[in-house]
């Protein structure tokens, strides 16, 4: 067996530590008590909440999902009050979706319990907010790189 170059290494050593990163944030948030929404609707809100309401396509481009489960995804949230629908007037006809004020509101609670979760994350690491600044910098221009590469454009920072 032959000895993996260091670009391997780096690239075994960066896979683990994103698998690890991953699996501790959902961990650092704890059991789902007090949370309200299910990771589908929390991800869609999050982007729903950035800007103009949005068709299931552009939703399904976004969240890089096939347009059938963004529509039972986005059926389930209509039922709930998550979200409401807005009648065509452009985009070529197509329905768009927007965040309810409800939706808003269980977004800002579950956002609440997953920074608490982050911030015991930073105080187990040590790191001050220096650090904290500079990872977070590094965060955005991985996942900026990312969305680039994927041919997805990010109009939040």
């Amino acid at each position: 067996m032959t000895e993996p170059s260091g670009q391997e290494r780096r690239l075994n050593d960066l896979e683990r530590e994103l698998t690890l990163l991953s699996r501790h944030f959902i961990a650092s948030r704890g059991p789902r008590i007090g949370q309200s929404l299910d990771r589908s609707a929390y991800v869609l809100l999050t982007r729903l909440e950035t800007g103009d309401p949005l068709t299931l396509k552009e939703l399904a481009h976004t969240i890089q999902a096939d347009v059938s489960t963004i529509n039972r995804q986005m059926s389930t949230m209509l039922r709930h009050g998550l979200v409401e629908r807005i009648e065509a007037t452009t985009k070529g006809g197509a329905r768009t979706f927007r965040p309810t004020a409800l939706g808003l509101e269980r977004l800002a609670a579950d956002r609440a319990i997953s920074r608490a979760g982050a911030a015991r994350l930073i105080e187990a690491a040590g790191w001050d907010e220096e650090r904290t600044r500079q990872f977070l910098t590094l965060m955005v221009e991985f996942n900026h790189g990312i969305e680039e590469l994927e041919g997805r454009a990010r109009n939040h920072a």
